[in-house]
């Protein structure tokens, strides 16, 4: 086994619940965290139900682990409010609790939404400057300079997974080109988990469909090879979706239809 114990957040998750299935082999211990019942524990695991906000809490999961999936916080745009809570102190504490435990890499959760006002046929790669295209987007652009930080200041590495549309099949035309599957989002982990050095890197989370409008080779260093792709699902897409706008702002950029959202306080009140 590559490890003795993996710290796994937002482990009721969508994505955290795959994750626990396939990186088990990879450590003789997941530690399993989240603010919900955390269902179905195996063996191999442990949990422990808290708020990502809760330092002291934090601070205590992160004993003793060798490595950190930062997969939890808000999933989506909500209040300020609760993303200044979870996904930006929550990620201070997460980096802060590597740092005071010794752990020496940290696996984060990042998101399209971070650049996800770059428009499609820019081609942008790892380097291309942050355009969040929501608070949440904004709060994954914080947590990334975090680890960035956290890199060049205390020697913490990060791998910060730009995930776009990681669901068990894709649901419109957008995600012909930003599907990522479960089984590749877990190799896609597995990569930056086993990478011999990643220091500070950037990776676009996407399975090797036919349409791709990044270029992900700056993070070739992971050994990340998709093996899944949108095809033998785009004849069924296509037939009971309308043609996309070329014109619509959700089509022009990456974010989808992120960039058509207000500011989540204003749309609360309405």
């Amino acid at each position: 086994m590559d490890f003795d114990t993996i710290l796994i957040t937002g482990a009721a998750g969508r994505l955290g619940t795959e994750l626990r299935r396939g990186l088990a082999p990879l450590a003789r211990k997941l530690r399993l965290t989240d603010r919900v019942a955390i269902n179905d524990l195996q063996p191999n695991e442990e949990a422990v139900i808290c708020d990502l906000d809760d330092a002291d809490a934090i601070m205590k999961l992160a004993e003793g682990v060798d490595v950190i999936l930062h997969f939890g916080g808000e999933p989506l745009e909500v209040s300020w409010e609760r993303i200044l809570r979870s996904n930006i102190h929550g990620s201070y504490n997460i980096y802060e609790a590597a740092r005071k435990n010794g752990v020496k890499r940290v696996i984060y959760a990042s998101s399209v939404h971070a650049i996800g006002y770059h428009e499609l046929e820019t081609h942008i790669d790892a380097d291309a400057p942050h355009r969040p295209d929501s608070f949440y987007g904004l709060s994954k652009c914080f947590v990334e300079d975090l680890g960035r930080l956290y890199w060049d200041k205390f020697g913490i590495e990060t791998v910060a997974l730009r995930i776009f549309s990681s669901f068990p099949e894709p649901a419109d035309r957008r995600m012909l080109w930003s599907w990522l599957s479960f089984d590749d989002c877990v190799r896609l982990v597995s990569a930056a988990l086993t990478a011999p050095r990643v220091g500070f890197t950037v990776s676009f989370g996407m399975s090797d469909n036919r349409v791709s409008p990044v270029d992900n080779s700056k993070a070739g260093h992971l050994g990340y090879q998709p093996q899944d792709d949108t095809e033998s699902y785009r004849t069924a897409v296509e037939s009971r979706t309308k043609r996309s706008d070329p014109y619509a702002p959700a089509t022009r950029y990456l974010g989808g239809w992120f960039v058509d959202i207000g500011h989540p306080d204003d749309e609360a009140k309405s």
